[in-house]
Parts: structure tokens; C-alpha cells; sequence
């Protein structure tokens, strides 16, 4: 009898890790997806194709309804399986992901929304630099922080929330140097708002890029780093890498 009862145990945690690893799976593919609409926005921008912009836009759809369904399998899961530990940790930043990654969704479909209505009346030149840019920056940012989720990798995590801090710089000296330009030609002032409401949703970007990057280390460490310093942030990093160093010798 304690035979059976050891092998239904064991069928279930069996289950329950599938169980989880389909949610993680679900959080990835939503990653790819917010990734490729952030990539098609900017260069919709970038080059004025307006039926890239509109494709950017169209997949802020999928990645709404891609949020509601994750999150409601961790809230059934949490319910169901009542998780301790590790386990709850990993469900919770996979709710707390998708909902900044729905977020970056809407950045970019913002953006892609700037394209097309920029493409329609005469097109300035200023700003765009600063657009090509912080666009780059943010962009490898997103990218890294999923890479870093698929792998677990705490150090990515670290480097990613410390570039944010290079993106604010850059989007603050873009914002004096775009200020000085409408000042000087107030007939630029219309377009020149047009980059700097691009130039803002890039900038949230980054800080929703850099939330996902607290999730992770939320989720291995167990330690809630969000609104720490990059310095607090780093020593839990760390300290969690030097546990799992100590552990393999």
C-alpha cells in the first residue's frame, strides 16, 4: 500500500514540474514575441514602413491575450497545487514577467503608432540618432534579459539592470539636446514631440526590461530586489552565485 501511495506522489510531482515548465515555456514565447514587435517598431520608425509599424501593432493583440492566459494558469496552479518555496518564487516572477512584458507590447505598439502618423507629414531629421541609438541599447537589453531568464543566468540579470542606468543618461542628454533644437526652430516643435514621445516609450522599455531582470533574481535568490540599488543588487547576485559555486566543489 505505501508503494502505491509513493508512486501516485511521485506521478504528481511529475506532473506538477511539467506543469511549470509550460508556464516558463508559455513566458518565453511571449518574450520572442514582445522582442520582434520592440525590433519591428523601431525600424518601422527608422525607415518609414508603415506596413511594419502596422504588423508591430497588430501583435500587441497577441501579447495581451498571451498575459491573460499566463496569468491565469499561475493563479489555477497556485490555487491547485499551493506551491512552497522555489516553486511559488518561479510562478510569481513568471506573473510578474508577462505583465512587464505586456507593457513593453504596448511601448512598442505606441512607437509603431508614431511611425506610421510621422511617416504621413514632413519628416524631421532631428532626433533620430538619439532614436537609433537608445533603440539599440534597449533592444539588446530585452534581448538579454530573456536570454538570461532561459538560462537562469543572475550575472546577465545584474548587467542588464545596470544598463538601464545608461539608458536614462542617454535619454536625458537626447531630451536637452531635442529641447534646444524646438527652441531654435519652432517650426520643428510638432515633429520634435513626435521623437520625444518615441524617445520616452524606448525609455520605459528599458525600465520594464530592467523589472524583468528583478524578477529572475527574485525567483533564484529568493530575494526581492526591486526599488534596490544597483549596488544592493549586485551583492545578492553574488552571494547567490557564490552558493551555487560552493555547492558543485
Amino acid at each position: 500500500m505505501e508503494l502505491e501511495k509513493d508512486s501516485y506522489s511521485n506521478h504528481i510531482s511529475h506532473q506538477f514540474n511539467e506543469e511549470l515548465e509550460a508556464i516558463r515555456t508559455q513566458m518565453l514565447t511571449m518574450g520572442g514575441i514582445v522582442e520582434r514587435q520592440v525590433n519591428d517598431a523601431i525600424e518601422a520608425l527608422l525607415t518609414s514602413d508603415i506596413e511594419l509599424a502596422e504588423q508591430a501593432r497588430r501583435i500587441d493583440k497577441q501579447t495581451n491575450e498571451m498575459e491573460l492566459t499566463i496569468d491565469e494558469q499561475c493563479t489555477t496552479t497556485i490555487a491547485r497545487r499551493q506551491p512552497a518555496a522555489s516553486d511559488l518564487r518561479l510562478i510569481i516572477s513568471i506573473s510578474r514577467a508577462v505583465a512587464d512584458l505586456e507593457r513593453i507590447g504596448d511601448e512598442a505598439s505606441r512607437i509603431a503608432q508614431q511611425a506610421i502618423e510621422m511617416s504621413e507629414g514632413s519628416r524631421t531629421q532631428h532626433g533620430f540618432q538619439e532614436v537609433r541609438h537608445i533603440g539599440n541599447l534597449v533592444r539588446d537589453m530585452v534581448k538579454n534579459v530573456l536570454t538570461a531568464f532561459a538560462r537562469n543566468d543572475l550575472e546577465m540579470a545584474y548587467r542588464v539592470a545596470k544598463q538601464d542606468r545608461n539608458v536614462d543618461q542617454e535619454y536625458r542628454t537626447a531630451m536637452r539636446t531635442l529641447v534646444t533644437f524646438m527652441m531654435e526652430d519652432v517650426r520643428s516643435i510638432s515633429n520634435i514631440m513626435s521623437v520625444i514621445w518615441v524617445l520616452r516609450s524606448l525609455e520605459r522599455i528599458g525600465d520594464h526590461a530592467r523589472n524583468l531582470s528583478e524578477h529572475l533574481i527574485y525567483q533564484v535568490s529568493g530575494t526581492d530586489v526591486r526599488h534596490q540599488s544597483l549596488q544592493s543588487m549586485k551583492k545578492t547576485v553574488r552571494e547567490e552565485t557564490a552558493d551555487d559555486d560552493g555547492e558543485e566543489e
